[in-house]
């Protein structure tokens, strides 16, 4: 099978979507298909996807116009590559690019998936809702009911989604997950050594993009409560984002007088990440929305105990798992289930023993691949 993924943007800081269609398509190759991903910036693409022979193979446009209008070398060479292509893989429903792009694939009869990425999500419509609307309205709801199919990465995004696109056709698969850098585990002396931490202190890890959705300034306050309630702990907050954002955060970890109990360490990744997860007591993640959310999966994996909120669209499987507590998004909801889990060892170790386990064998990468195979089988069916 040829799979076509277009993705704008290969930059690692930008988020899980990133890392979900990189990991995609180093599955659809290692099963034997022809997995070409396009895109017009792309520094952290994988160095041997820029191999001419090699599959996942990478093809470098020239950028799009704000609008998504191609220059004609990049449309030429778009049309090449979607005229080769058994299915193309779009993702992000607001990329304006996509819009030309499914024309061009229903210009030469081939069919295309998009994934949206939990962009549909009640939460995310509320934000800047009326541009979205007006979007969808000019051209975005023909670009979703055009797809093969619409991707959804849980049951509960496909609920949320699904009114914007009411003549499309959705379907969930989980996202596939990289567990390679899991099976193995470093040990937490590794991120004990680069970031300074105590290990006589509990650990509360905060990972991910910072950003005002993911909730880091509630994970302070909620480390503020646990101060006042002498619950000893050091929190730690691992990533870059936005630097409005992240400069806020810094403020208020200054003016709470939380400098001695909570830490940015910036972007971390390979292995000291995996063992900084490893060094973490319980993972945190007070999320207004998340669509698939990687990190969470990354913390069970490695044996670590997961709180977060039903803002995450698998909240219902993290919670299956029994390695998750969902709580509210406020600090005082948070600081309660995290000092719960950190005055009871047992709990945590059950909890982290059922998280490791659950993440290896119903994310196994193998099983997941399958799903994609069905899926694209079924688009092309649809051609």
């Amino acid at each position: 099978m040829k799979i076509l993924h277009v993705m704008a943007q290969l930059v690692l800081e930008h988020g899980g979507v990133v890392r979900a269609v990189t990991d995609l398509a180093e599955q659809s190759a290692a099963s034997g298909h022809d997995v070409a991903v396009a895109s017009w910036n792309a520094p952290d693409a994988p160095e041997h996807w820029r191999t001419a022979t090699g599959s996942p193979r990478l093809v470098e446009l020239t950028p799009p116009s704000k609008l998504g209008r191609f220059a004609p070398d990049a449309d030429a060479a778009l049309r090449v590559e979607i005229d080769r292509a058994d299915v193309v893989h779009l993702h992000t429903p607001w990329e304006p690019a996509n819009r030309p792009i499914a024309r061009l694939c229903r210009l030469v009869n081939t069919p295309y998936v998009l994934t949206i990425h939990g962009m549909l999500d009640d939460w995310c419509m509320t934000q800047k809702g009326w541009k979205k609307r007006l979007y969808l309205g000019l051209g975005g709801r023909t670009l979703l009911e055009g797809a093969a199919f619409v991707h959804c990465t849980a049951q509960a995004e496909l609920d949320q989604s699904r009114v914007w696109y009411p003549k499309g056709t959705g379907t969930v698969a989980p996202l596939v997950f990289d567990i390679g850098p899991y099976t193995d585990l470093p040990g937490p002396e590794l991120a004990r050594e680069t970031f300074n931490v105590d290990p006589a202190r509990p650990v509360v890890l905060f990972l991910s993009r910072l950003h005002v959705k993911k909730g880091v300034h509630v994970l302070v306050k909620a480390a503020r409560h646990l101060a006042k309630t002498g619950v000893e702990a050091q929190t730690l907050i691992a990533g870059v984002g936005d630097e409005t954002y992240t400069r806020a955060l810094e403020a208020q970890i200054k003016s709470l007088g939380l400098t001695d109990r909570v830490r940015m360490l910036g972007m971390v990744k390979g292995e000291t990440k995996v063992s900084l997860y490893q060094a973490a007591d319980v993972f945190a993640l007070p999320t207004s929305q998340e669509n698939f959310g990687f990190v969470l999966p990354e913390a069970l994996a490695c044996g670590t105990a997961a709180i977060t909120t039903k803002g995450v669209d698998i909240w219902p499987e993290l919670e299956g798992s029994g390695a998750a507590t969902i709580a509210e998004q406020t600090p005082e909801a948070f600081a309660e289930a995290i000092a719960e889990l950190l005055v009871d060892e047992p709990r945590r170790t059950a909890m982290g023993a059922k998280g490791r386990d659950w993440v290896l064998r119903e994310l196994d990468p193998a099983a997941v691949a399958k799903r994609y195979d069905s899926l694209y089988g079924d688009a092309i069916g649809r051609r």
